[in-house]
């Protein structure tokens, strides 16, 4: 009776990990236009702009203010050393950015400027408890991966993996300051559900959630 039950387990763990496969399979990943690093409001005038809002309209973003955004938020604006838009210790770059849309979820892939398919359909409501998250066109996920700080003690896997991820959240505010975007970065996460939607590994840890959009206007 146990051998069977083992037996019936691992069937159910191979069936599940093949569907997992087939979904992603199934999603496309999204190839961005080259990020435009010219441009935008001065530095200045975007720290003055610089706000929360959780107003959004439902209209997504177009495919450049998309790779603009990322590329701000951690993309590689180093090439000769791969180093990013935002400091990291030891340059373990641990946080992963996942965007969820209305298509699936994907993870940027700053080195191919792509967005790699990780789950099909629309997750929006799981990335956050508040009403605009299931509507917004985009909710920005910041994965820690703590296994690429296995030599680091658990004090600092915390701290290396919240200021990355703050550096990160501040350059999409920065970013929706210059472009006239709203965003919201959340902690009302139910990171166990979400985290299974994004079939993530133990080792990778949900840190925040940032709503991007464009601002809802006249009820829009």
């Amino acid at each position: 009776m146990t051998s069977m039950k083992t037996a019936l387990g691992v069937i159910g763990v191979m069936m599940l990990a093949f569907a997992t496969g087939a979904v992603a399979a199934d999603l496309p990943d999204i190839s961005l236009p080259a990020p435009r690093m010219e441009g935008g409001k001065p530095l200045m005038q975007a720290l003055k702009e610089r706000q929360t809002l959780r107003s959004f309209s439902e209209k997504k973003l177009p495919p450049q203010v998309l790779s603009d955004l990322l590329w701000a938020a951690a993309g590689i604006n180093r090439p000769d050393s791969g180093k990013r838009t935002v400091p990291s210790a030891r340059n373990l770059q641990i946080v992963e950015v996942y965007a969820v849309m209305e298509s699936g979820a994907y993870l940027y892939d700053a080195k191919a400027n792509c967005l790699k398919a990780v789950a099909k359909g629309d997750l929006r409501k799981l990335t956050g408890r508040q009403d605009f998250v299931s509507s917004a066109p985009l909710n920005l996920v910041f994965v820690a991966d703590y296994a690429k700080m296995k030599r680091t003690s658990p004090e600092d896997q915390m701290l290396y993996s919240a200021s990355e991820t703050g550096f990160i959240s501040q350059n999409v505010y920065l970013f929706c300051a210059s472009e006239g975007l709203s965003t919201v970065v959340r902690a009302m996460v139910d990171r166990k559900a979400l985290a299974k939607a994004l079939n993530l590994p133990e080792q990778k840890k949900i840190i925040l959630a940032q709503t991007v959009g464009y601002p809802k206007i006249d009820g829009r």
